[in-house]
């Protein structure tokens, strides 16, 4: 991985100087540039933890768990791509629920008559889920019924999205304090089923200082930043050129980077037979994009448009109706399946046929307004 960080995040800078107008391979190669940064922010967070005790590790874990979804969504609002900011959140809790735990329900179920993880866990994990779903179904309700009747609209439609971020963010603390310590007991990882040695980082084994652990949190955070400079506005011009959907590229390929450190892992855990772990991470990062990033981001855009920052504008929870019915789907097919704490690779290929279909869907949302 450090091979590839080292090809990949200079040839996107060179591009982006020496032929600023080939967009699309700007964007291909700040792709597999941030995937690398994003893997050493993530190995940076779990070695900062080691140091901090469970409580702090955890909580440092679910704040940095999606550090680059936040860092490309906050490059992307100063950027006024408010729709690509909310495809991308989209995009994350369907490729967490349908396209992570999908593929590692196949990869760990192959060969298995089933694979089992902890149900209560999984019970607890699915509420704040529906939960998160209606967060995102009022408003756009709200949006439907009053948009042409409520002549201070705008206002309230702000007051809202703002009063229901806050309390996302109260759920999520709560949700912290319930899953580390009041229950902990329900959520503790036991050893892995496997006998196989513990996942390693490209060949990097060992704990590392706390000042080691530091400095490429902060250097990877950076890098991430930088790039994502380059990733989002690349994004929007090769949408264009290619005549793509801001909403696809958002909730597809952007989505896909962001998470692509932990996609793999979950996939090595799954296959390793340590099907709680590759749960918790799905189910985890899912809620930690709707109870965490998507809250902060909301209220991070009303401090920049504030502030005129860029061509920064409120961010809404107003999401299209594509991605809020492709997001109540995903949760429910997902609850469904698990409540039995079980698994099998069959139940993997129907979440993974639900995403394809999202995706195909996604993927031919017109650009422009048709005709009549």
């Amino acid at each position: 991985m450090l091979n590839w960080l080292l090809i990949f995040v200079p040839a996107a800078i060179l591009l982006e100087f020496l032929t600023p107008t080939a967009q699309t391979w700007i964007f291909i190669t700040s792709c597999l540039a941030i995937v690398p940064l994003a893997g050493w922010l993530g190995r940076a967070t779990e070695q900062l933890a080691h140091h901090t005790g469970e409580g702090v590790g955890g909580l440092l874990n679910a704040t940095f768990g999606n550090a680059a979804e936040l860092i490309i969504g906050i490059i992307a609002l100063t950027k006024g791509l408010n729709e690509i900011v909310k495809a991308s959140l989209t995009g994350s809790i369907l490729g967490n629920l349908l396209l992570v735990a999908g593929a590692a329900m196949v990869v760990g179920g192959w060969n298995r008559e089933k694979q089992t993880f902890s149900r209560s866990a999984a019970e607890t994990n699915g509420g704040m889920l529906v939960m998160a779903v209606a967060a995102m179904l009022f408003p756009a309700i709200f949006d439907f019924t009053y948009r042409w009747r409520d002549p201070e609209y705008a206002a309230h439609e702000h007051a809202l999205s703002i009063g229901t971020c806050i309390i996302l963010l109260i759920v999520y603390g709560l949700g912290l304090v319930f899953t580390l310590r009041t229950h902990r007991h329900l959520f503790s990882r036991g050893p892995s089923a496997s006998e196989e040695a513990p996942i390693g980082f490209s060949g990097i084994h060992g704990a590392w200082s706390v000042r080691k652990s530091v400095i490429v949190l902060l250097v990877a955070s950076a890098g991430i930043a930088f790039v994502a400079e380059l990733l989002v506005g690349s994004a929007d011009a090769m949408a264009k050129h290619l005549g793509w959907n801001s909403v696809f590229v958002g909730v597809i390929l952007l989505a896909i980077i962001g998470n692509a450190a932990e996609h793999s892992t979950a996939l090595l855990l799954a296959r390793r037979n340590d099907m709680d772990t590759a749960m918790a991470i799905t189910y985890q990062s899912s809620l930690q994009i709707a109870l965490f990033a998507t809250p902060v981001l909301v209220i991070i855009g009303a401090v920049l448009a504030s502030l005129g920052v860029g061509h920064a504008h409120f961010l809404d929870l107003i999401f299209s109706p594509m991605e809020v019915v492709a997001v109540i789907l995903s949760v429910a097919i997902v609850v469904v399946l698990n409540q039995d704490g079980q698994t099998n690779w069959f139940e993997g290929a129907l979440l993974l046929a639900l995403y394809a279909i999202l995706g195909i869907a996604f993927f031919y949302i017109p650009t422009q307004a048709g005709h009549g």
